[in-house]
């Protein structure tokens, strides 16, 4: 089967508009570590079912050895926080969150998903974790949207058809 150009799968993936969410666990040693998310999709409403697809690294080995991660969707203000897990730490204060159900709940998320891995799936470079969801909330805000590679304020208010 031939391979399409990794640059023109990038560009052609980009298309696809998706929220943006950062995890967050605690790792071996009790401190929290962070990603922002390139996937994360629902699979099954029963049992409550999410899948997150993650590199090599940190984060991994902290979901790894706990089981255990969360899934925070960020708000329309939340592209600081998304850019600080994606290797780009802001200069001002560290992020803030809260213990809830022994995970770290970033502050001012719009919602956020307790996740219990049941499987791990490994896929080229990344691996796929498959978990139920334990616990999770919400509130209303304007989500925070990439598309195009960019960041973009979602829509606040649903469209009538």
């Amino acid at each position: 089967m031939p391979r399409v150009n990794p640059a023109s799968f990038r560009e052609a993936a980009s298309r696809f508009a998706t929220g943006v969410a950062v995890l967050t666990a605690l790792d071996e040693h009790g401190s929290v570590c962070g990603m922002t998310a390139n996937s994360f999709v629902t699979v099954s409403l029963s049992p409550p079912t999410v899948l997150v697809s993650v590199m090599p690294g940190r984060m991994l080995r902290a979901i790894s050895a706990t089981g255990r991660y969360c899934v925070n969707v960020l708000p329309d203000h939340g592209r600081d926080l998304s850019r600080h897990f994606a290797s780009q730490p802001n200069t001002g204060a560290a992020p803030h969150y809260e213990i809830v159900d022994g995970l770290p709940r970033l502050s001012g998320c719009m919602a956020w998903f307790a996740c219990e891995v049941t499987r791990h799936v490994e896929v080229s470079d990344h691996t796929l974790i498959i978990a139920e969801v334990s616990g999770c909330d919400h509130r209303d805000s304007t989500p925070l949207v990439f598309f195009s590679s960019r960041y973009h304020l979602g829509p606040g208010v649903p469209v009538d058809r």
